[in-house]
Formats: structure tokens, C-alpha cells, sequence
């Protein structure tokens, strides 16, 4: 009874409640739950011949040794679903090598004839994306308040993909990070006085912060090269800012 009621509930867009006819509410935990219980009759039947596979609620990928095999498998499932009243969503669906695939935010790899795992490139995009957002020149926030949303973000962005096995995609993306903030710092100092005073005050040669004052309009550019002596690593993980790596 619960579950119907769930199913008939409309949805409200702009305000305004309104009628659905098919599917789940997404972003819902009754989708993954009734997509559990309807395809365990095709997690047996892959289990029972023996497959190597992984399904998280409908979004499943199996694994095989060539693509004549690969083909004789998709057969099969679409004559499974079909007896569940299913359809195979053939725009998302494909027999294809493991490496051209993505399954929930990873993508495969081979070195060494081994098949490793990495962080797919659009998950790779998309927290570009939110770090630029989180730590964008515009805004007026403190340094302090930016490093406290990235603790909000990026510990579970890593957590997520902490089964990744590139290491140094992590690595490069906290250099990214810093530079980003070694830029937010030079925007808020605004002047070049303000900045070489502040340089100064950290520890900075004063050519350094002469280079950099007497630039400091150059933000990006200049968040590199003398800066990276005055705002090491070690400042920032003063700061408290979140790695990667």
C-alpha cells in the first residue's frame, strides 16, 4: 500500500503539483529499492551462468572475454527483461570493451595487462566545475570561509572515488586547487603595496614580493612561480585546505 501511494504521488514543478503516469520520482529511494527487487531474477541467472558482473539498482555492467560472447549475453538479457515486462534502454546500453565504458562515475584502464580503475573524465568535469564555483574571485568570502566549503565538498568527493588507481590525477588536481587559492589570496590583497606587505609578513624575499606586487593585476599568472615559495603546500594545509593525494 505504502509503495503504490508512493508510485501515484504527483510531482510538484514550479510550485505546482502535478500528475505522473509512469516511473518513480527520481533522486527517490524507492526507485533503487524497487529496481532491487525486481531484477534479483537477473542477478540469479547471471550468477547461475556464471558471469563476472556488477549492478547498482538498473545501471548494471557485465563482463566478458570477447565481444562474439558480449553479444550472446546482451541476447539474453533482453529475453530476460522482456519476460519482466522490461526494455533495455539501447541508447545507453552497448557491447563494447571495458575501457570505452563508464560505470557510476569510474572508467577503466589497462597497464601492464592489468584493468584498473580511474575517476571517468566527465566526473573529472564536474568537480572542476564545483572547485571553480566553491572558489571563484568574485564574492567577497574570507579564505577562511572558501577553505570551509571545500571541507565540505571534497573529503566526500574522495571518499567516493578513493578506489581509484591514479594517484597522480589526485595529485595534480590539489596543485590545481592551490593554484586557484594562491590566485583568491592576490584578488583579495587587491593592491600591489597590500600585497608585498602581506608577502613580506609571510616570509616572502622581498624580491619575490616585489616580482609579484609590481604584477598584480596578473592574478592567474601570477599564482605560480615566487608565489609558490611564499604560499607552499605547508600553508595550506595550514589552512586546513582538503588533498586529494
Amino acid at each position: 500500500r505504502l509503495i503504490r501511494r508512493y508510485l501515484q504521488a504527483g510531482v510538484m514543478m514550479n510550485g505546482v503539483v502535478q500528475q505522473r503516469h509512469e516511473g518513480t520520482p527520481q533522486g527517490g529511494p524507492l526507485s533503487p529499492l524497487l529496481a532491487n527487487v525486481l531484477l534479483d531474477e537477473v542477478d540469479r541467472e547471471l550468477e547461475r551462468r556464471g558471469h563476472c558482473f556488477v549492478r547498482y539498482a538498473d545501471d548494471c555492467n557485465v563482463y566478458v572475454r570477447s565481444e562474439r560472447a558480449g553479444e550472446r549475453v546482451m541476447a539474453g538479457l533482453r529475453k530476460i527483461y522482456g519476460t519482466l515486462k522490461l526494455t533495455i534502454n539501447e541508447a545507453k546500453s552497448a557491447v563494447a570493451e571495458a575501457g570505452t565504458r563508464k560505470f557510476l562515475g569510474f572508467s577503466f584502464y589497462t597497464a601492464g595487462g592489468v584493468v584498473k580503475r580511474r575517476v571517468a573524465r566527465k566526473a573529472l568535469q564536474a568537480y572542476k566545475t564545483r572547485i571553480r564555483q566553491l572558489t571563484r574571485r568574485s564574492g567577497g568570502r574570507s579564505i577562511e570561509q572558501v577553505v570551509e566549503r571545500l571541507n565540505a565538498y571534497v573529503p566526500g568527493w574522495k571518499g567516493y572515488f578513493q578506489l581509484s588507481q591514479t594517484p597522480s590525477v589526485f595529485a595534480d588536481l590539489d596543485g590545481w586547487l592551490r593554484h586557484r587559492l594562491r590566485a583568491l589570496h592576490l584578488k583579495q590583497w587587491k593592491r600591489g603595496s597590500t600585497m608585498f606587505a602581506a608577502l613580506q609578513r609571510l616570509g616572502a624575499s622581498p624580491s619575490d614580493a616585489l616580482v609579484v606586487a609590481s604584477n598584480s593585476r596578473c592574478w592567474w599568472k601570477n599564482s605560480q612561480m615566487r608565489l609558490n615559495r611564499a604560499l607552499p603546500t605547508a600553508y595550506f594545509d595550514r589552512l586546513g585546505v582538503p588533498r586529494l593525494a
